[in-house]
């Protein structure tokens, strides 16, 4: 997601100074006219917006608190702008040590994945400070198609984690309904040609269902991703009843399917039965 987001900065002038935790990932970037920074701690003292994308609390834990973190740096009035999916708690916890130091914080995180990184067309969903957030929106439009804050720090991280728990239940509608095709000898592509003309239609569906077709479970959101965004959404208090069974099914799901993307949920139900 990085990367591409990245490519959208530099194809709108914007300078731009990279850091990754495997340098290797980051010489496209530099190729295209980005400068390498060598630990978060140098990128922080070299830029006025820090804008980060990774996996989880750990690595936010990592690159903010761990040797040549972002805060070691010491540096203030700095942006930085997580747009990972991650707990609200790190969020507020992070803000904090932020503010302590002079800096400002934001929660951003997408709706989105690498196709919609790629054409600029994600969906950003923000909290934290008004004027922070609306000083630095033209940059947010320019890696997406729109840019909603929802409240104070944590506001997006929540907003996303219902969003997230959305699409997981609609990717586990759609592998049964696929599977459930095939048990009744249905043509799946003429199955999908019906769904992608009703009131059923989105361009999640039409890309997932399209992705079973071809048999492509190559991830563009990992399934194992999608059982860490579900357990975050439990621990601040999701209890109805479809969230939680898709939960309990990706998680049954992630043993031998994690590494594929969410609709790799379509094969567990296969090997479940």
């Amino acid at each position: 997601m990085g990367i591409p987001m990245a490519n959208s900065l530099i194809k709108s002038g914007y300078e731009l100074t990279v850091y990754n935790r495997n340098p290797d990932k980051a010489q496209t970037l530099q190729d295209q006219g980005a400068v390498l920074a060598g630990s978060p701690a140098e990128l922080m003292s070299k830029v006025d917006i820090v804008i980060i994308m990774v996996t989880d609390d750990k690595a936010i834990n990592e690159i903010f608190e761990g040797a040549n973190g972002l805060l070691s740096s010491q540096n203030q009035g700095k942006t930085i702008i997580n747009m990972s999916t991650v707990s609200p708690g790190i969020s507020i916890h992070m803000q904090a040590l932020c503010s302590q130091q002079g800096n400002h914080y934001l929660d951003a995180p997408v709706s989105g994945s690498v196709k919609q990184a790629t054409e600029a067309t994600l969906v950003i969903i923000a909290g934290g400070d008004a004027q922070v957030f609306e000083k630095v929106k033209p940059v947010l439009e320019t890696i997406g198609k729109l840019a909603i804050r929802f409240g104070d720090v944590a506001a997006g991280n929540r907003v996303k984690l219902i969003v997230n728990t959305f699409l997981a239940i609609q990717a586990q509608a759609l592998a049964e309904a696929m599977r459930f095709a095939e048990d009744l000898q249905v043509d799946k592509s003429e199955l999908m040609n019906v769904l992608n003309n009703s009131a059923l239609a989105s361009p999640f569906i039409k890309i997932k269902g399209e992705a079973i077709v071809r048999g492509n479970f190559k991830p563009a959101f990992s399934l194992n991703n999608i059982v860490k965004d579900l357990k975050l959404a439990e621990d601040i208090g999701l209890n109805y009843p479809l969230g939680k069974t898709a939960l309990d099914s990706y998680q049954s799901a992630a043993s031998n399917h994690g590494l594929e993307d969410i609709i790799g949920i379509f094969n567990a139900l296969k090997n479940a039965n």
